[in-house]
């Protein structure tokens, strides 16, 4: 991956209320898949964007912002079914962040 976007990444995670977002969606995709598929596997987290409202003390506008920043970044991905909002961790993101660092 190119330096370029692994700043973007890297610059995207360096905002802590960014970071605290993308953890929570990692751990919920996490949480939701290893009965299904095993440890190294991530599903899609249906309600994301109410959970986070519901979890994190910001206004509504602001978590869109923090997600648009991450899915800007690659670092998740969403999906938009009718009022439901889901997101779900880019896993090729993670191991280019993981090959980067090693």
């Amino acid at each position: 991956m190119e330096l370029s976007k692994l700043s973007a990444i890297f610059k995207a995670l360096s905002n802590e209320q960014r970071l605290r977002i993308f953890k929570m969606i990692y751990d919920w995709n996490r949480a939701g898949s290893e009965d299904i598929c095993g440890p190294d596997c991530c599903t899609e987290t249906d309600k994301a964007f109410t959970m986070l409202c519901d979890c994190i003390e910001l206004s509504r506008s602001t978590i869109s912002h923090h997600l648009r920043e991450l899915q800007h970044a690659q670092l998740i991905e969403t999906n938009r079914k009718g009022q439901m909002f889901s997101s779900k961790v880019n896993l090729e993101t993670l191991q280019a962040i993981k090959d980067f660092v090693e």
